[in-house]
């Protein structure tokens, strides 16, 4: 059954606050990014956006509170770089993965990857329509 937006926004929601509450979820820094991205953009030429700027920064600032936030260095980039040679993965794709990877997390939710393929030590598993993109799992 094909979800709506407020009921994959629904489960969405419970499952970001179960990760909160059993600390299983990590965020990476280029998530934080790419949500004040999407949430700020117009919906149509000249539309609003899901949120304003305003808001997006408050809900920014929120989930730093909420989850533990991965940030790059040296090494991560250096990870990326190999896992766009390695694995032919989009440059923003090979970053995603590099988080995973560098941080030893076992498990990479996201639509961009194949289901159930192992990209060096990380599984990538694609998401149901009920889970929001490119969240990684605690080892």
């Amino acid at each position: 059954m094909k979800l709506n937006a407020a009921d994959k926004q629904t489960r969405a929601t419970e499952l970001l606050r179960t990760g909160i509450a059993d600390d299983s979820i990590r965020v990476p820094h280029q998530a934080l990014i790419e949500f004040i991205a999407a949430t700020t953009k117009p919906l149509t030429r000249n539309g609003p956006s899901l949120l304003s700027p305003d808001d997006a920064r408050r809900e920014l600032e929120e989930m730093l509170v909420q989850f533990e936030v991965l940030y790059p260095d040296e090494e991560l980039v250096r990870v990326a770089i190999l896992g766009a040679a390695t694995y032919g993965l989009s440059w923003f794709d090979a970053h995603m993965w590099a988080y995973a990877e560098r941080f030893g997390l076992d498990t990479l939710w996201s639509e961009n990857f194949e289901d159930g393929r192992l990209y060096g030590r990380v599984r990538a598993r694609v998401r149901s329509s009920d889970q929001p993109d490119d969240l990684l799992a605690q080892p």
